[in-house]
């Protein structure tokens, strides 16, 4: 992450909820929405999200029809930014946040939903400063808190939670 000087932050990365198999054709995949299961899923954690989100926050989603169906389980309005898209890479995620000191990082809480690997590669890199393959079912969230501790920018895990717990 180098050095910066970070603002605390809540960052929540939320896998989009079951939307059965991939698609071979990137361009029908981009299309693929959520299966009945995966509206089960990302309503039970839009409702675990609700009773711990502030009022005001952010979400983020990939263009894909199975995120954005996700993040608009919450209710809330959803910003749609194609650098979240499958195949998607670390860099881009941080740039769509404008992590850490970016426009997003201002509204404190952020929800942003998108896919693997890049989800599981984004949560290793800001919990141990490495890149890993770190798994994140579908449908689950990963809460983060940004913090400065003396003079040390810190990432914090608050919760991991998977549907079947929420």
């Amino acid at each position: 992450m180098g050095a910066f000087r970070m603002t605390d932050m809540d960052l929540i990365v939320w896998r989009h909820a079951d939307a059965g198999d991939a698609e071979a054709d990137p361009a029908s995949d981009a299309g693929r929405r959520l299966t009945e299961r995966g509206r089960k899923q990302a309503e039970r954690m839009a409702r675990w999200l609700q009773a711990r989100l502030p009022e005001r926050y952010t979400v983020l989603s990939s263009p894909a029809a199975r995120a954005r169906e996700t993040a608009e389980a919450l209710g809330a309005k959803v910003r749609v930014d194609a650098r979240l898209g499958p195949g998607a890479d670390v860099a881009q995620c941080l740039a769509a946040l404008d992590w850490p000191e970016g426009p997003e990082a201002r509204s404190r809480h952020v929800v942003l939903v998108g896919h693997q690997p890049t989800l599981g590669r984004l949560v290793s890199l800001l919990l141990s400063a490495e890149e890993a393959d770190w798994s994140v079912k579908k449908g689950a969230i990963w809460w983060l808190t940004t913090r400065e501790r003396e003079g040390r920018a810190q990432v914090v895990l608050r919760a991991a939670i998977s549907p079947d717990l929420a």
